[in-house]
């Protein structure tokens, strides 16, 4: 089963390096890894998938790290899950207004046009952009990059099964080192 961890952790060098090494050494491979400024100064969150039996025992040591200061498994909450893709795909003229077509379907936009290729923006559910892709492959990808998922719980419940940190608190050793 893939689960969906959120994590906030100070933004300081070598915080991603130690989460990691701890994933690798309890043998879990991570499938997505999205990290990025919070709305708390000095705070980046942290959105990781990964597929495994005992992932609690997992997020247990990752909030012992230092550096890290909530740890949520989110994948039995109801939450908000994006993540963006740009795929370069074989565009000759005779099959742009099909290409065009299906971007519509899937709310994609043309990102870039060359003379045979069109690079195409995905942004939606990890589901949604899977489907996208299962649409362009016959046309020829010729590049793709994907962000990783990006996920948080919806509504008032994220208050009620993880309490966020209050925006006039400083995270433990921020408060300590000033």
């Amino acid at each position: 089963m893939k689960h969906t961890i959120v994590a906030l952790m100070q933004d300081h060098p070598g915080v991603l390096h130690r989460v990691v090494s701890l994933f690798r050494r309890r043998g879990y491979n991570i499938d997505s890894l999205t990290v990025g400024r919070s709305e708390l100064p000095g705070v980046s969150r942290m959105t990781i998938v990964t597929e495994g039996s005992d992932v609690d025992q997992v997020t247990r040591q990752l909030f012992r790290l230092i550096e890290v200061l909530k740890v949520v498994d989110v994948t039995e909450s109801a939450t908000v899950e994006r993540e963006i893709a740009l795929v370069k795909v074989n565009a000759p003229g005779s099959v742009r207004a099909e290409l065009v077509a299906c971007c519509a379907v899937f709310g994609a936009r043309t990102a870039d046009l060359g003379p045979s290729t069109m690079v195409i923006e995905i942004t939606g559910e990890p589901s949604e952009v899977d489907r996208c892709l299962d649409v362009l492959r016959p046309f020829g990808i010729k590049e793709m990059m994907r962000t990783g998922r990006i996920a948080m719980i919806r509504g008032s419940l994220a208050h009620e099964a993880a309490p966020e940190l209050r925006a006039d608190e400083k995270p433990p050793l921020l408060a300590l080192a000033g």
